[in-house]
């Protein structure tokens, strides 16, 4: 294949020569002509129009805007700093982004004295130059730890060095932000708590009050972006999500009694490709807990979404219509709740996929997944025009409501007795900020070094 021109690589590209003469009919709403989008299942007499494009107005930042949403997808800053189509891909598609791995523990602290911004720093300064909001991720995990993480921090500094963190680097970028996700998925039932906390080093070093206290110092740090709690597992109709969902809101009603400044739910939306002719997921559960944040107060984003076609047969035209199919089905009924602010993919393109590298979600068969609205080569999939056709039909399918009328179930729950924790002052420690190469140079000032 020769080399494609950047507009041949970000227009509407799947190549439906030979699927069209064998008679294939792509499940698309997508490509509309005249008439409004269909707010229900997309119709399987509808074929993707040769001329339709995935470019300007025609894009999915573009669609988003007009339906009073956001949206953008997980970057990968190496990949952005090596492929120029690629940057051209995400800054075309997006209206807001977010890092996968950039703004982590891991990728900040390579010792407990440095920090080194150097891939944060980029991909802020992207992110500016292409007018495009960035969200950070995150502040608070119980993964991505740094290697000398286990060996230096202890019950006696545990504290400093959470705040210290927290405080350094959404002050660095304070005012640039419009949004972390302070506290990542820090609830799981299975660990068996009553509160439903996830048993982690945190939990372990600090007590329960750690989310706490890392909400407070973020907002100290950063008083303009909006603060997030993002957890996965939420989405579906049994009982596992069901138990999910009660924890987390137990959690977020404890928070608001208690004057925590938190200001949004990020629901993950890692989702798994339903057959091919299976009937829509009405979502009511997932519903009825949107509904329950805005009640709250709380804005929703659904951060991190794909569709997982692992256990779908392997014919690559048949799986990309049931991932299509998913992406229409969840985003038709989520986005009837006007809370729901932003829809952001992890990734952009299915050749960057973790479901493509992640062990755990290889196929068997050797094919590769195909979760994401970009195929490897930067075209659009049948996903992007399911996602387009949705953001197209918002407003136009009703909240699916609760069937439960009921005594709400989550009240119950005793807030903390124990009064609001100080917040020690940030100590910054000394700041290692690699050069940038390629691009212009940062527009971040300077931190300054310090003895810790």
């Amino acid at each position: 294949m020769g080399r494609m021109t950047r507009r041949e690589v970000l227009a509407m590209g799947r190549d439906l020569g030979a699927g069209l003469a064998a008679g294939a009919m792509l499940p698309l709403a997508g490509c509309r002509h005249g008439g409004k989008a269909a707010a229900g299942p997309m119709s399987q007499s509808m074929v993707l129009a040769p001329s339709a494009t995935a470019v300007g107005l025609g894009s999915l930042k573009a669609h988003a805007v007009n339906a009073n949403l956001l949206y953008g997808c997980a970057v990968d800053v190496k990949q952005l700093r090596a492929d120029q189509h690629y940057g051209a891909l995400v800054a075309e598609q997006s209206s807001i982004i977010v890092p996968e791995n950039a703004m982590k523990w891991a990728a900040l602290r390579p010792t407990p004295e440095l920090f080194d911004f150097a891939d944060a720093d980029y991909l802020v300064d992207y992110a500016e130059r292409n007018n495009t909001k960035l969200r950070g991720h995150c502040l608070v995990w119980h993964e991505a730890r740094p290697k000398w993480f286990d060996s230096v921090v202890y019950q006696g500094n545990a504290r400093q060095i959470f705040t210290e963190h927290i405080g350094t680097v959404a002050g660095r970028y304070s005012g640039r932000m419009h949004s972390w996700d302070v506290v990542n998925e820090a609830i799981d039932v299975k660990d068996q708590r009553a509160d439903g906390l996830r048993v982690t080093p945190w939990l372990q070093l600090l007590g329960p009050d750690y989310i706490e206290m890392a909400y407070k110092t973020a907002r100290a740090a950063d008083p303009s972006a909006l603060l997030t709690y993002n957890d996965y597992g939420l989405e579906m109709d049994d009982a596992a999500s069901e138990q999910k969902r009660a924890a987390v809101l137990v959690m977020l009603r404890r928070l608001k009694t208690r004057n925590v400044p938190i200001d949004a739910m990020g629901i993950q939306s890692h989702l798994t490709a339903e057959g091919f002719n299976a009937a829509p997921r009405r979502y009511a559960g997932l519903m009825a807990f949107i509904s329950e944040l805005s009640g709250m107060g709380l804005q929703v984003f659904l951060t991190e979404m794909d569709v997982n076609d692992g256990a779908l047969a392997g014919d690559e035209l048949q799986r990309s219509h049931a991932v299509a199919q998913t992406y229409h089905n969840y985003l038709t009924t989520v986005l009837g709740n006007k809370s729901v602010k932003a829809v952001l993919t992890w990734g952009i393109t299915n050749k960057n996929t973790w479901l493509n590298y992640d062990k755990r979600f290889l196929r068997g068969d050797g094919h590769q997944q195909q979760p994401l609205p970009f195929d490897g080569e930067y075209r659009a999939t049948p996903a992007f025009f399911a996602m387009r056709d949705a953001f197209d039909g918002r407003g136009m399918v009703a909240p699916v409501a609760s069937s439960a009328q009921e005594a709400d179930p989550y009240a119950p729950f005793t807030p903390h007795a124990a009064g609001d924790m100080p917040v020690k002052p940030v100590v910054a420690p000394t700041v290692q900020s690699a050069p940038v190469p390629a691009g212009p140079a940062s527009t971040l000032p300077a931190m300054p070094t310090t003895g810790k």
